[in-house]
């Protein structure tokens, strides 16, 4: 492994983290080295995910049952995870998720309330009880947003909203922490195939890998895995100048244009000898 990646004896607290991309990233911070803390509201999914990536990796797993829309329940998990291992390195706020698709002008007020604890207020609390432990440790803040988050997405405006409103709350901690030696940076995913969201494609009868597949110029969606290693990748030493930013892992933007390039010769020429 090189060197920047290892994150051996580092302790890393992922919200969010029984299922899809938390769990993923759990289990690729295990695998490069380090001892994590899972948290979500389902404690059975949660021993669930701790007891594949302790069999799988040989690191330390704690799941801690946590409602991570309460500031009282994001500091009992923080302070769970630094009685059991003695120090905090790493803090993924990765929890979030939309409470229905429906138009703005009729959204129910209290989801709305529900979505922006979820996906904005619920990293501040965790962040918040959390700052001690980093700063002690010169550790780091992964946010985790949404492509809804950088372009907005019709039928989730609350979801959108405060997915942006995360990747700001990124700026303004970075520059707040970075004297305190901690990095703060965000990861906005697009189409992911994660458990959740192949059921409500399979349910909605939603066509994910055609609509991938004119979206985006990559053509395709994304695995849980790709998101994770980004992640990953912000939490380690690999990115130990890099704050305050939000990385996109979308598939890329499909641009139009004035050239058919499936139907260039010429370009198709050039690609082929490169």
């Amino acid at each position: 492994m090189l060197e920047g990646f290892d994150l051996s004896g580092r302790v890393a607290v992922v919200t969010g983290g029984g299922t899809g991309i938390g769990g993923a990233t759990a289990r690729l911070l295990a695998e490069r080295g380090a001892d994590v803390v899972l948290a979500g509201r389902r404690i059975e999914t949660l021993e669930a995910m701790a007891e594949a990536i302790r069999a799988d990796t040989g690191r330390r797993v704690l799941s801690v049952a946590t409602d991570v829309r309460k500031p009282d329940a994001c500091k009992a998990l923080i302070e769970a995870a630094v009685a059991e291992y003695g120090r905090l390195d790493v803090l993924i706020n990765n929890a979030g998720g939309a409470h229905g698709h429906v138009g703005l002008h009729r959204m129910d007020l209290a989801k709305w309330d529900r979505d922006i604890q979820l996906n904005l207020s619920a990293a501040q609390y965790c962040a918040q009880a959390a700052f001690p432990h980093l700063r002690r440790r010169k550790g780091c803040v992964v946010n985790v947003s949404s492509m809804a988050g950088v372009n907005g997405t019709q039928g989730v405006g609350a979801y959108s909203a405060a997915k942006a409103g995360l990747q700001m709350l990124t700026k303004v901690m970075s520059a707040e922490w970075g004297p305190s030696g901690i990095r703060v940076n965000c990861v906005a995913p697009g189409m992911t195939a994660t458990e959740a969201a192949e059921l409500g494609w399979d349910k909605r009868g939603f066509d994910a890998a055609a609509v991938a597949k004119s979206a985006f110029s990559l053509g395709r969606y994304g695995t849980m895995r790709e998101v994770a290693q980004a992640i990953v990748f912000f939490a380690s030493d690999a990115a130990s100048y890099i704050t305050g930013e939000t990385l996109a892992v979308g598939g890329g933007a499909k641009l139009g244009g004035m050239i058919n390039f499936e139907d260039d010769e010429e370009l198709g020429t050039l690609l082929t000898k490169a």
